[in-house]
């Protein structure tokens, strides 16, 4: 096992990307380019055994007209495979995600598909809603029997004012009541999640606590005595309540996942975590530890204290060939947005997304894991 120690000389070794992010915004097109050109290395023991169980299937939910981003399975009583997504319209090209995202259900009868789109479930609402702009980023739960469509929304286009939301229904079908509040807002000024709530991921604790774990940043420089950072970096924390709908009181020892320490504004996001045979486990989106084109995986045995990270995946160039990267398509190379099907207890398979495919837009991926 890899010593804190020994991970920190490695990484100090490594060479330093995160001066290509941007602060508070998406990278740019040729700051994205860097990323997706860089090659590292790593060493067998950094290569965490989820990773080395991936075995690819391929692309899911290829769409003419559609970006299609963020798949979420469930496994539902009719025994088919239900996913929750997020699209748009193709003409905005990748940029629609932020002002024109909805949320739609595709349903097949085996996780590696076909699907079939059954239905929009979500759309943006307009003004005066504060998901009046998007909906963006679905992470799909069944918890105390109901069906829980966590996701983050916007009021103004723009990510200042993401929040993270909850949908509920009673049946995969709907209908689904649709929140006047978000679940989560921001905290005040001068703290490290100031600018916005979003990317959620949902468990509800063995204690019978339920859990939810956010992505946010910071709008302006701040310090404190354990976390020097800069303005951007983005971090996960926790909050915690003790019913579904909340209040949901974010955890004293935030941020959790914090990477801004080891300069080079290394960061991640996307992290999906779940429980697997007694263990708290994530997968997220590599943002500069090993590369901007790869997953993490980290474990817990509380849920709070994260180990060092491993990696959770691969570049895509690894799994299967892809034509060269066209011009508008800034991400391609990379998976992002992880979620895992869990059966019977064990990570089954792995939903990612990904830009290119048959309409040289965005999919869903599918892994299974032996």
């Amino acid at each position: 096992m890899m010593t804190r120690r020994q991970f920190m000389v490695n990484l100090a070794a490594a060479p330093v990307l995160g001066s290509s992010l941007l602060a508070a915004s998406e990278t740019t097109p040729a700051a994205e380019a860097a990323n997706n050109i860089f090659q590292p290395t790593w060493t067998d023991e950094q290569v965490s055994d989820f990773c080395k169980r991936l075995k690819p299937i391929g692309r899911i939910l290829e769409m003419e007209d559609f970006y299609v981003w963020g798949t979420s399975p469930i496994e539902g009583p009719d025994g088919k495979v239900h996913v929750f997504f997020s699209r748009w319209s193709a003409r905005k090209r990748m940029s629609g995600w932020i002002n024109s995202s909805e949320i739609a259900h595709a349903v097949a009868d085996r996780p590696e598909g076909p699907y079939e789109y059954v239905e929009t479930v979500l759309s943006p609402r307009g003004k005066g809603f504060w998901d009046a702009t998007t909906c963006h980023n679905p992470h799909i739960k069944k918890v105390d029997d109901k069906y829980c469509l966590f996701y983050m929304g916007n009021s103004n286009g723009k990510t200042n004012t993401k929040r993270i939301g909850l949908a509920v229904a009673d049946s995969l079908s709907g209908p689904w009541k649709r929140p006047d509040m978000p679940l989560l807002e921001p905290g005040g000024e001068d703290v490290w999640d100031n600018h916005c709530t979003t990317n959620p991921s949902f468990v509800k604790h063995p204690n019978g606590q339920y859990w939810l774990y956010y992505k946010s940043w910071n709008s302006s420089d701040y310090y404190n005595s354990s976390h020097p950072t800069i303005r951007g970096n983005r971090k996960y924390g926790l909050a915690i309540a003790d019913s579904l709908e909340g209040p949901y009181i974010k955890y004293k020892g935030n941020p959790l996942v914090d990477y801004s320490g080891l300069g080079g504004n290394r960061q991640l996001e996307d992290a999906y975590v779940f429980i697997e045979g007694g263990k708290f486990k994530m997968v997220a989106r590599d943002m500069g530890i090993f590369g901007h084109n790869i997953g993490l995986y980290l474990e817990s045995n509380d849920g709070i204290k994260w180990s060092e990270p491993k990696i959770a995946y691969y570049p895509v160039d690894k799994y299967i060939k892809q034509p060269p990267a066209p011009r508008h398509l800034s991400k391609y190379g990379r998976f992002e947005r992880p979620q895992v099907l869990v059966r019977d207890g064990k990570a089954a398979y792995l939903f990612t997304t990904s830009q290119g495919g048959k309409y040289m837009s965005a999919s869903g991926f599918v892994f299974k894991i032996d």
